[in-house]
């Protein structure tokens, strides 16, 4: 695994939906994970992800754990040589990760 992406979310199902559009493109053709923690969101994001983004590794919390202990849940189980801790409110270039690594 080259590449481990971890997004902690909180109730912006609309950015994260974009953000994610943006990073399936990004990971073309790169070995890559992608995590999104959800803290107990009530906007209806945990059922988009399931329905829209079967890809990802899901994992959703019980209660607000916020942003650090959100993302130590899934670098827990990032395999990726690389992390990256990605806000949901980001939209990456197609390049982007490429020219990263």
């Amino acid at each position: 695994m080259k590449l481990s992406i971890v997004i902690v979310n909180y109730n912006v199902k609309f950015f994260l939906e974009q953000c994610l559009r943006s990073v399936h493109k990004a990971i073309q053709g790169i070995d890559a994970e992608v995590f999104v923690v959800d803290n107990a969101s009530v906007d209806g994001s945990q059922e988009m992800l399931r329905k829209h983004f079967p890809w990802i590794i899901q994992i959703d919390s019980k209660e607000n754990l916020g942003f650090s202990r959100g993302n130590n849940l899934a670098l827990r189980k990032a395999k990726g040589e690389y992390i990256l801790l990605l806000n949901p409110d980001t939209v990456v270039e197609e390049s982007t990760f490429r020219k990263c690594i």
